[in-house]
């Protein structure tokens, strides 16, 4: 018998829904306002909820991972997406950027310490943000673990990742001249900043429908289209930050740097037949991470929602609340 049972019942793993208690937009300078939300219990351990893309925004599904009792659960929409304004704003919109809005709503929210919880692009900002304030995170819970590396960009942009999926390549490739397909981060940036908004929403919405198509094990290498305006600053967003590789200072920065939260404890929740974040990422980081636990989910991909992915991030919020040593 499956380990876990079909994707419709994820949702039996998560707590029941809840409302926040807390609604605002921050200014966080250069002309960027971000949306925050507090939820859960005003007095309870605070955990810091990094979405992914970069461009995704959170989700009120994003708090069902929490016991709302236990746990303060702060979710913000990072820079240009999501409820934050400008929506789809690139300038003034770097890792480094992201990081200083965290502690400026650390600070805001008189937080001494948190726990910082975060998948994909999410876990990367989770990583550098630990890393460069290592004195403010309690502990750590990964998921679909994505290292900003040439490696990984070459693995789902460069064709690697399509030799699995040749039908999805095939048309997230065919907008694009041939002449251009060798660099097609490079090609698809190009047209997502082109100022002309219906082609940016076209190559946006070819751009997100590629990713999306391999979220899930259960895909069948086909999926939705999403709506123009999200998919333009999705697609803006993270071509945006690919192709200055993150604002890292440079490629395998976040593992050449590990020492610097070698002793937060942290939980690397990672799907195995993962397609967009290949698990040997997070096997990586592990290796190098002496206090870390890598829980590597046999029937899961890469989807937060997958219902052995949802499960093990549930456990180990669980058990992070149990640590009597927090």
């Amino acid at each position: 018998m499956d380990k876990y049972p079909d994707q419709k019942r994820a949702v039996h793993f998560l707590f029941p829904p809840i409302d926040p208690f807390d609604q605002r937009m921050i200014d966080v300078g250069q002309g960027h306002r971000i949306y925050v939300e507090q939820s859960g219990n005003p007095d309870g351990i605070p955990v810091v909820v990094c979405h992914g893309g970069p461009g995704g925004g959170c989700s009120p599904a994003m708090r069902r991972f929490f016991d709302p009792e236990v746990y303060r659960v702060i979710l913000f929409d990072q820079r240009g997406c999501g409820k934050s304004r400008p929506f789809a704003e690139v300038k003034d919109n770097t890792t480094w950027h992201l990081i200083k809005d965290m502690e400026q709503i650390r600070r805001l929210f008189e937080i001494d310490r948190w726990i910082v919880f975060g998948g994909s692009w999410g876990a990367t900002l989770s990583l550098v943000y630990a890393q460069t304030h290592p004195d403010r995170v309690m502990a750590m819970v990964l998921r679909g673990v994505f290292l900003m590396t040439a490696a990984e960009l070459q693995w789902f942009y460069g064709g690697d990742a399509g030799r699995f999926w040749p039908e999805a390549w095939a048309r997230f490739v065919a907008p694009i001249p041939e002449n251009e397909r060798g660099d097609l981060i490079t090609a698809y940036y190009k047209r997502l900043f082109s100022g002309d908004i219906t082609e940016e929403k076209r190559y946006g919405q070819s751009w997100s429908a590629w990713e999306n198509a391999l979220a899930s094990m259960s895909s069948n290498g086909v999926s939705g289209m999403p709506p123009g305006d999200y998919a333009r600053a999705f697609a803006r967003l993270e071509s945006h930050y690919f192709i200055n590789e993150g604002f890292l200072d440079c490629d395998g920065h976040i593992l050449a740097n590990i020492g610097r939260i070698s002793h937060i404890p942290g939980i690397i929740v990672q799907g195995r037949y993962d397609m967009i974040c290949p698990p040997t990422s997070a096997w990586r980081l592990n290796e190098l991470w002496p206090n870390s636990e890598l829980v590597m989910v046999r029937d899961a991909g890469h989807a937060l929602s997958e219902p052995g992915i949802t499960l093990e991030l549930v456990r180990a919020m669980k058990r992070i609340a149990e640590w009597s040593d927090l």
